[in-house]
């Protein structure tokens, strides 16, 4: 048996220098299966990204799979990669059995919950919720690219990759800043001090529904330990209901245990876990 890449359309190239390209998975020149790579349009050019990966159901468990995901990396690191990542659903155990083989590990995760219907539940005594203001919102901009950067390079990403992918998600995300339609910032309020606050955006889902997501969540320093985290999320899915919406859904880094049991402790599920390795 000899297991190898063939291209099955051309290489692919936007304006921003993103690639992408599908081969064929080949087993003794007959197609078994296929893969698609890219760099990553978020981490910038030397972020490699393994969008897919299939094989026959009969050809499987024969080491395919992992001659083809190797070829590909070797594929990437010719474009000039350094690292490149994968997304597996939390209930695809095999493909996370492959990809632990391959040498990724886990460096965050979607997590989601089915909100239930209903009146928003109060706040606990002493504790009020109002808008972000404008002020506040250019400070907590300034601040938020940086962090977010740091947040990512403290977990092995590049600083350059790092920096791009934070730039790239606050200009996408709030291209109008606090009027970017959908947006909610919620500021928690204890005893007439900002506390924390929320960043929750309403997402379309076809056919005809919407989601919220948690995009920022963060409690202020001198504040924590004393469950203002869980009102935050309270608050981000009653925004949620406002729109009409049931879901709620976040992205937390696998090392944030703290947050990872808050989520958990509130009903949060894992949907999608995102995994990486040096190449």
């Amino acid at each position: 048996m000899t297991t190898t890449l063939r291209p099955s359309g051309p290489l692919q190239e936007n304006v921003d220098g993103v690639r992408a390209r599908r081969y064929d998975v080949c087993d003794n020149g007959r197609p078994v299966g296929a893969v698609e790579i890219g760099t990553d349009e978020a981490f910038g050019p030397t972020a490699g990204v393994l969008r897919s990966l299939s094989v026959e159901e009969a050809r499987r468990r024969r080491g395919r799979g992992v001659i083809a995901s190797l070829a590909a990396e070797e594929v990437l690191r010719g474009w000039g990669c350094v690292q490149v990542r994968a997304e597996v659903p939390a209930d695809n155990e095999p493909a996370r059995r492959l990809a632990a083989a391959l040498g990724y590990t886990e460096r965050s995760r979607v997590m989601a919950k089915t909100l239930d219907p209903g009146a928003p539940a109060p706040l606990p005594a002493g504790l009020t919720a109002r808008a972000m203001s404008e002020e506040e919102f250019a400070h907590w901009r300034q601040d938020a690219v940086r962090s977010y950067a740091r947040n990512w390079v403290e977990r092995g990403v590049p600083p350059e990759q790092a920096r791009i992918k934070s730039e790239h998600d606050h200009a996408v995300h709030l291209p109008d800043g606090l009027a970017t339609a959908g947006v909610r910032f919620a500021v928690l309020v204890a005893a007439g001090e900002a506390v924390g606050h929320v960043w929750v955006a309403r997402r379309e889902t076809p056919p005809g529904g919407a989601d919220g997501y948690v995009f920022d969540v963060e409690v202020r320093e001198g504040h924590r330990g004393r469950g203002y985290g869980r009102s935050l999320m309270r608050l981000a899915e009653d925004i949620t209901r406002s729109w009409g919406a049931d879901r709620l859904g976040l992205h937390v880094f696998a090392t944030n245990t703290p947050a990872l049991r808050l989520y958990e402790s509130l009903g949060y599920a894992t949907t999608r876990y995102h995994l990486a390795k040096a190449l």
